[in-house]
């Protein structure tokens, strides 16, 4: 429920709050006063878009500022606690500002958020009914949609249950179409895969074996040169040759026999001793190894690099056809081969998709069948209801028919076309909202399918812009009253023009317009008693000081709670 709205620099309005609350307020005032404004004020909060023509002329910005009670837990504390806002015991502070360029931003409960979380919480907190409705009322899914709604949990289920069936037919029709369409190309895809595939096998490469590979070749390629060093080094390292040449090994075991022999003379010779029999094992480890360097070194150095140079283009070629890398070669064999499998099994899977689209198809006709069944019942309950307030809204004998006729094929919404038709009078044809109800027409159309529907409808607040434009009289009274009865099961706020509707609110604002010079600046000012009277005066006859205005004005109050009373 919304608590209070205060606006500032809003088209003709310079500041003004409005004090809503409970029970049913109608806000009335002089024509180009700023009536309107109250619900462009409430869209800016809900997240509608924003022009820069509704800054007040001079100013540097609009603020609207909103606060909501709310419920404790639910939708739109979670919405808020997810921007990153706060609901403090229940309420709830919604601000916008626009500013003369045009740019605009919102805060949600202390904190700037997107302007789309406005929208989200929008379809929670607030039902704007004006013009726009109207022509929405005229569309076929919002005539679906109230019928829907009307028709509870049971039909809200049956929706959910048939959406399921027929998204599962879609998935598997689509899928049975992209094969089909596709069987050429993915039977020219399974020859190509098993071309590679058996390429790829016949060569058998290795993770890894170009590197290897690359490291042979370099090694193979300088094969003379490395047996020559290897070889010397050994030599010069360890030499058995008889001419006297002394080897690094033996001049490291002079050295140690000589310091062996005289180290009992000096402990501090003792480490040194240590050290050269530590160099003697690792000259001899080394000599030792390059030995077997030399024994490993393959004379026919030639064909082995033949070989490998042959094992090189070979896997290059794979690399250019399947690669970019090695690896990706190889996992061409692992996912090549599963694709392959799905691709031979097309027939298989063809078979079983025939049989999955005929079982879905059966399976969303069956829940369709039901849901037109629960759309029927509901039409009927929801065609005499609101024909019942139509009657009491001064459309005597006019009727409301839910008309559910079958469509060409299965849609996301069943297999039926839900209309809303109006039989304006007992024996007349019934014809289209969109086609043969006038402005006045719609408006009660509208206000009555509320009026049926409010218990089912957990959104707690109604806006009426101007929903009694085009009736007056006894017709206007019926709508004060409807509207009053709708008050109190949630809250309603009226934007009028009539008198006969502003005397059923509990609550009576008038937007004042003062002028001063070329500036116009509009305030809200909230009526009881005699301030009260004479806006109803003037309402009536546009005569806010006439006794008889005033006569009649009080006629009308003592009508409307008269009436609320018996209603009670």
């Amino acid at each position: 429920m919304i608590e209070e709205i205060s606006i500032r620099d809003l088209g003709v309005i310079g500041r003004a709050t409005l004090p809503l609350g409970p029970g049913f307020t109608a806000v009335t005032g002089e024509t180009g006063a700023g009536k309107t404004m109250v619900v462009t004020a409430l869209g800016l909060l809900l997240g509608q878009r924003a022009e820069s023509g509704i800054v007040r002329s001079g100013s540097a910005q609009a603020v609207v500022d909103g606060r909501w009670l709310v419920a404790a837990d639910g939708p739109v504390v979670d919405r808020v606690t997810e921007a990153g806002g706060d609901v403090d015991d229940g309420e709830l502070l919604l601000s916008r500002v626009v500013s003369a360029e045009g740019r605009s931003r919102a805060i949600v409960g202390g904190r700037a958020a997107p302007i789309g979380v406005l929208g989200d919480l929008a379809d929670h907190l607030v039902v704007v009914h004006g013009q726009s409705e109207q022509i929405r009322l005229k569309s076929a899914s919002a005539q679906r949609a109230a019928v829907d709604a009307h028709g509870g949990a049971p039909l809200a289920e049956a929706a959910t249950s048939y959406r399921v069936a027929y998204e599962a037919w879609l998935a598997a029709r689509a899928e049975l179409d992209e094969i089909t369409r596709d069987r050429d190309a993915r039977r020219a895809e399974a020859d190509d895969l098993r071309a590679a595939i058996a390429e790829i096998e016949g060569v058998a490469p290795v993770a890894g074996e170009l590197d290897e590979l690359d490291a042979s070749a370099e090694r193979l390629s300088n094969a003379e040169d490395l047996r020559l060093a290897a070889g010397l080094a050994h030599e010069i390292l360890s030499t058995e040759a008889v001419d006297g040449t002394r080897d690094v090994l033996g001049l490291v075991e002079e050295a140690r026999r000589q310091i062996d022999r005289v180290a009992p003379h000096d402990p501090a010779l003792a480490p040194i001793a240590d050290l050269l029999a530590e160099m003697s094992v690792q000259v001899s480890e080394t000599s030792s190894r390059l030995s077997s360097y030399l024994g490993g070194l393959d004379g026919d150095a030639a064909g082995d690099l033949e070989a490998v140079q042959t094992r090189r283009a070979d896997l290059a070629a794979l690399v250019r056809r399947h690669g970019p890398t090695l690896d990706d070669a190889i996992r061409l064999l692992d996912d090549g081969s599963r694709r392959l499998l799905e691709l031979d099994g097309d027939d298989d899977r063809l078979a079983q998709l025939d049989d999955e689209v005929r079982e879905f198809r059966t399976e969303a006709e069956a829940r369709a069948g039901r849901l037109t069944e629960l759309r029927r019942a509901s039409g009927a309950d929801l065609s005499e209801r609101v024909s019942a307030e139509l009657g009491a809204l001064a459309m005597t004998g006019a009727e409301i028919v839910v008309e559910v006729s079958p469509r060409d094929d299965l849609g996301s919404s069943g297999a039926d076309v839900v209309s809303l038709l109006l039989r304006p009078h007992p024996g007349s044809e019934p014809r289209p909202l969109g086609k043969g109800a006038s402005g006045g027409e719609l408006s009660r159309v509208m206000l009555a399918l509320e009026v049926v529907m409010a218990g089912s409808s957990d959104v707690p607040t109604f806006v009426f812009d101007e929903v009694d434009a085009g009736v007056g009289g006894s017709a206007a009274i019926e709508i004060g009253r409807r509207l009053a009865a709708l008050a109190e099961r949630a809250q309603v706020i009226v934007v009028t023009h009539l008198a006969q509707v502003a005397a059923f609110a509990t609550n009576h604002l008038r937007v004042v317009k003062d002028a001063s010079g070329e500036v116009t600046a509009s305030s809200v000012q909230q009526l009881e008693g005699d301030d009260r009277v004479a806006e109803m005066a003037r309402l009536l006859s546009g005569l806010p000081d006439s006794s008889s205005g005033l006569d009649h004005a009080r006629e009308l109050l003592d009508l409307a709670r008269d009436r609320a009373d018996t209603r009670s």
